[in-house]
């Protein structure tokens, strides 16, 4: 009986050590996420806040001021394309609105990736598909993530000094 039992018990343990060698999936074959995957698709406009950034800086009050409402901007939205390879194609605003920087073009990251630092994401807007003609710059200071959501800000300058920016809080359409 104790031979039985042993056996048995030995056989157990002998099934258990196999089922713990099964190679466990990492997820190393999978291609990690890149911003331009995130970025993808149309996005609709939550709120825009014009910033003062003169006043801001010597903490004048008011230093912001919501211009969602204003001008039409309820309808802005913009569309960033990538192609296939998820290489970054087209960007283009529609809605009745003020254009604050050219409504169509080309676009493409500083980086592909989110750093792990402190810095940020730029998104160069192009007129060409070569991409040698910039018109301008924004700045990517919420990345996408689940809850479908980002900001993006676009920043006036007069002899390299920060004097107005726009925020634009965008949430997905898709």
């Amino acid at each position: 009986m104790r031979r039985k039992i042993t056996y048995g018990l030995a056989a157990i343990l002998c099934s258990l050590a196999f089922v713990g060698c099964d190679e466990q999936d990492d997820g190393s074959s999978v291609d990690p996420i890149t911003v331009y995957e995130k970025m993808n698709g149309d996005w609709g406009l939550m709120n825009l806040k014009m910033v003062d950034e003169f006043a801001k800086a010597n903490n004048i009050q008011p230093n912001e001021q919501n211009l969602s409402t204003l001008f039409n901007y309820e309808n802005f939205q913009i569309n960033f394309s990538v192609d296939e390879n998820i290489e970054p194609t087209t960007y283009q605003v529609t809605g009745e609105l003020p254009p604050l920087f050219d409504p169509s073009g080309y676009w493409e990251l500083s980086a592909a990736f989110q750093p792990t630092n402190s810095g940020g994401i730029n998104i160069f807007l192009y007129s060409d598909a070569a991409k040698t003609q910039k018109t301008d710059e924004l700045r990517l200071t919420s990345v996408p993530g689940s809850n479908g959501e980002m900001e993006i800000q676009l920043v006036r300058t007069a002899d390299g000094t920060p004097f107005v920016s726009y925020v634009f809080r965008l949430n997905s359409l898709n």
